[in-house]
């Protein structure tokens, strides 16, 4: 069958016969895409086999590995042609999240909370997608429950159990990768990735090696279920088209900052973000502060009836406004716990010595996120000697347990 594949990297995941096999890599290195074109390929060619892909939680496999699969299966016929009830469903079960093949093979989306939900089930092909966000014992329990072979990727930005368990044993096929492996990735991001300003960073998103980040700007915050119903928020708006587009929904309380992510996402148009916006239910009266570098699509959301205001981009000031209050960050906001673990100051050596040096400015990679937090927070709330609660609307046990739990 003919579709387009990342070789060489295509041919040595798919002829592999080893039993485990990492992926570790960069950024934009194809990791996560050529194992689904795999798996996909190995569900239409082999009978009745069940492949599990495994994810941190059930909302970033939706974001990622599940939106993915759809992408390669939409463009390829072949796949379409052996997928069960493909004009009607897709092939997809929404309810139990699987894929299902003519053939009677299975691809299922799976999450675990602990080892002992890991228990159950038993398949022939195990993904671990992102490996470094999964505990060490749920793969195990998975891993001895897998019959033919296992592939696991993540980016490397520190060590972890794969490292130390998997990682050099003769039953392992170990590949590093980065983006220049990714033929079909745009010149310009080619570029963006190459032109990484911070060494720690260009180690680990530019060529895929084990790093060891230091200098984190927001190294202390919290995960929460939900964004506690406090009288007045606001929203961070940064915008991208090869970067991310980020809305970032922002709440204070005192010395707590919550952050959520509502859109994180690539090649949007002023109209995409429009549409999206009016699907999550952001309403005209609604405050968003936006990056004032792009005063066309500010006016633009404003002809469309929204709130927009040119957020103030002082980025210093900013980051100690952010860094003055506790903050917490909706545990389905993937992208900006993806961005917050490797935002970090600026290293450069010194020109004498060559001893790094900090300096006073993020390094620019993956911020997007960042940049739209910091916007609504110190745009929307530096002012504000405080976040009073609206006492008719807000259920003080409902915010307190959210906290006890997310603590």
């Amino acid at each position: 069958m003919a579709y387009q594949v990342c070789e060489p990297l295509y041919t040595k995941v798919r002829e592999s016969k080893r039993k485990k096999n990492v992926l570790q890599g960069g950024t934009s290195a194809a990791k996560t895409y050529t194992i689904l074109q795999c798996l996909i390929d190995i569900a239409c060619t082999e009978k009745n086999v069940v492949i599990t892909v495994v994810g941190q939680d059930v909302p970033n496999l939706k974001k990622g590995a599940i939106r993915d699969t759809a992408k390669i299966i939409e463009s390829n016929p072949y796949f379409q042609a052996n997928l069960y009830d493909y004009k009607t469903t897709k092939g997809y079960n929404k309810t139990d999240r699987i894929y299902e093949f003519k053939n009677g093979s299975i691809i299922e989306f799976n999450s675990y909370d602990n080892e002992q939900d890991a228990r159950g089930g038993r398949r022939d092909y195990l993904f671990i997608n992102e490996a470094n966000g999964i505990a060490y014992e749920i793969y195990w329990q998975l891993s001895i429950r897998t019959r033919i072979r296992e592939f696991l990727d993540y980016n490397p930005s520190s060590r972890f159990w794969c490292h130390d368990k998997l990682i050099g044993k003769d039953n392992c096929m170990f590949l590093v990768v980065d983006h220049r492996h990714n033929r079909f990735l745009s010149e310009e991001l080619h570029q963006a990735i190459e032109d990484i300003d911070d060494f720690e960073l260009w180690k680990v998103y530019a060529r895929g090696m084990t790093g060891s980040i230091h200098g984190l700007i927001y190294p202390k915050y919290s995960l929460i279920d939900t964004m506690p119903n406090v009288f007045q928020t606001c929203y961070g708006l940064d915008f991208g088209y090869n970067h991310k587009t980020a809305l970032i929904e922002v709440a204070r309380n005192g010395k707590d900052l919550f952050w959520h992510e509502h859109i994180y996402q690539t090649e949007m148009t002023i109209g995409d973000i429009i549409n999206t916006m009016k699907e999550i239910g952001i309403k005209r009266k609604d405050k968003i502060w936006a990056d004032h570098a792009a005063a066309d699509k500010i006016e633009d959301l404003r002809r469309a009836g929204y709130n927009v205001s040119k957020a103030d981009k002082d980025v210093k000031n900013g980051i100690d406004f952010v860094k003055r209050h506790n903050l917490w960050i909706t545990k389905t906001s993937k992208g900006l716990i993806e961005e917050v673990g490797k935002y970090k100051w600026k290293v450069k050596p010194h020109p004498q010595t060559g001893d790094p040096i900090t300096l006073d400015e993020p390094a620019k990679f993956k911020d997007d996120g960042m940049d739209a937090g910091r916007y609504g927070s110190y745009s929307g709330f530096r002012k504000n000697k405080g976040m009073r609660m609206a006492e008719e609307e807000t259920d003080y046990d409902d915010l307190l347990s959210n906290l006890e739990a997310a603590a």
